[in-house]
């Protein structure tokens, strides 16, 4: 018997093909967070965005958070409700049932900022050679205060894996669909954690990674959380998936050497501490800061416009009449 809950709403607009922003389809999994779930929805929906597509994809939950979803299920482009394999497992699920250009998912847990689902579907549009993006890193408490804004971080392929700055953090970025059907169209449903990872790594080999200085989405810090209860595994499981890269015929020798020494030295217990204490990490925080051109620009919005930008903003100085009025 099949036990599946399915609602879905497919909703036409009129002349939505001459719509000036692009379609975002937007993917919730979700598996009993009915304490953080209503917070979750409720930022997306606030966002007003003029072209979402929405789905939550839930793995048969037992603690009212079907009772959250029907709540809003009239707002929303539809939601499921049966057993899964897991977070990846939905996503994939969820991901099939989409359509739009602009690709993203927030968890359960997780929250949108205000305005961004604006940032990210106009930063899309105006700059049509930008294939995925991510925003400034930030995190909201258990109460869903935002409890940290982080510095600007910037990436490219090869210093993400080396381990120059390893997180990219998932609630703030989004991507072109044409990007994820280069990297296969799928996120990998074989583990628990740590393949949005592996999917930033497919994403990689075909474009780089903008930057953009805005607030797009926040971790939610809280004590259920796979990532925050199991960071040992995590990192294991990203070093087998660097490590495979590494393997393949376009990575450079150097890294491969430097990963196959890495790994040599992890075995040895007398000197593992002071290999990573002494040299990764201060190794890593100087190749992260080294300039070079592989680093792409970031996304500003200036003078009424997102540009791509690698100087600093220059300062604008307010009018004549605007310093005496003060």
């Amino acid at each position: 018997m099949n036990n599946a809950i399915i609602s879905e709403q497919i909703i036409h607009r009129a002349g939505l093909s001459q719509n000036p922003w692009p379609r975002i389809s937007l993917v919730t999994p979700v598996r009993n967070s009915a304490p953080y779930l209503e917070q979750t929805i409720r930022s997306i929906l606030a966002q007003n965005y003029p072209n979402l597509e929405y789905f939550i994809i839930d793995g048969a939950s037992t603690d009212g958070t079907i009772d959250v979803i029907r709540k809003y299920e009239s707002q929303i482009s539809g939601w499921i409700s049966e057993p899964d394999n897991g977070m990846y497992d939905a996503l994939n699920k969820g991901f099939s049932r989409t359509s739009g250009e602009i690709m993203g998912w927030i968890s359960a847990t997780d929250m949108l900022h205000v305005g961004a689902l604006s940032v990210v579907g106009s930063v899309f549009r105006d700059l049509p050679q930008v294939e995925w993006i991510t925003g400034r890193p930030t995190v909201f408490n258990e109460d869903g205060m935002t409890d940290g804004v982080f510095r600007l971080m910037r990436w490219s392929r090869y210093r993400f894996l080396a381990g120059a700055h390893r997180y990219i953090q998932q609630e703030s970025t989004f991507w072109r669909r044409s990007l994820w059907q280069q990297a296969g169209g799928y996120i990998d449903a074989s583990r628990r954690m740590a393949s949005d990872f592996e999917l930033w790594v497919r994403f990689f080999r075909h474009a780089p990674l903008h930057t953009v200085d805005a607030l797009i989405g926040g971790f939610r810090v809280h004590a259920a959380s796979l990532g925050i209860q199991q960071v040992v595994e995590s990192h294991r499981i990203q070093d087998g998936i660097i490590d495979a890269e590494f393997a393949r015929p376009d990575a450079p020798r150097s890294l491969q050497y430097f990963r196959s020494l890495h790994r040599a030295v992890r075995r040895i217990p007398k000197i593992r501490n002071w290999w990573h204490t002494l040299v990764i990490l201060n190794l890593l925080r100087a190749f992260y800061r080294l300039p070079g051109p592989d680093l792409p620009p970031i996304v500003r919005y200036y003078q009424g416009a997102w540009r791509l930008r690698n100087a600093p903003l220059p300062i604008v100085e307010p009018a004549a009449g605007a310093r005496q009025a003060k």
